[in-house]
């Protein structure tokens, strides 16, 4: 129970035996001016009548006040819920959109990967022709070396012996 309450309780408490305790003094009648008449009735009886009275407005005063905030909370509540919701699917479309990004991001990757591949095995081939083709030649001249050497010793010996 909260202090307050608590505080609320032992007032009324208080005046109720305070009523109690005084209740001949609160039924005693007496003149009492309403400003256009005067009436005789007891004035405790109707000072306590009129503090039951405001402590029920009060009462009914705090209930109004409760229920609003409850609604109002309600509403609110269920605001943030909305504006989850809508972020939650925002959220998800950024998701989306990334893995489009990053998919088309891949593929692309992926296409400059195959072009790559394709020029470095075709230049690789080409390296390959241009080295057979040297090493072909680099055969070919040292064939000629070879059976030009032959032709000297069936000759004879060397060039210049004249044997």
């Amino acid at each position: 129970m909260k202090i307050s309450t608590l505080f609320l309780m032992i007032v009324l408490v208080a005046i109720a035996a305070f009523a109690a305790l005084n209740w001949s003094v609160f039924m005693a009648p007496t003149t009492l001016s309403l400003g256009f008449a005067t009436v005789q009735a007891p004035l405790g009886l109707i000072m306590l009548a009129l503090l039951v009275f405001l402590t029920g407005l009060f009462l009914v005063f705090v209930v109004y006040l409760q229920s609003s905030v409850l609604l109002e909370t309600r509403r609110h509540t269920r605001e943030l819920q909305a504006n989850k919701e809508l972020a939650d699917k925002a959220e998800a479309s950024r998701f989306t959109e990334l893995r489009g990004f990053l998919e088309e991001g891949l593929k692309r990757q992926a296409d400059l990967d195959a072009e790559s591949r394709e020029a470095l095995l075709a230049r690789m081939d080409q390296l390959d022709r241009d080295l057979r083709s040297m090493v072909e030649e680099s055969v070919n001249t040292l064939s000629a070396y070879i059976g030009e050497l032959e032709d000297r010793f069936d000759k004879g010996g060397p060039a210049g012996t004249g044997t």
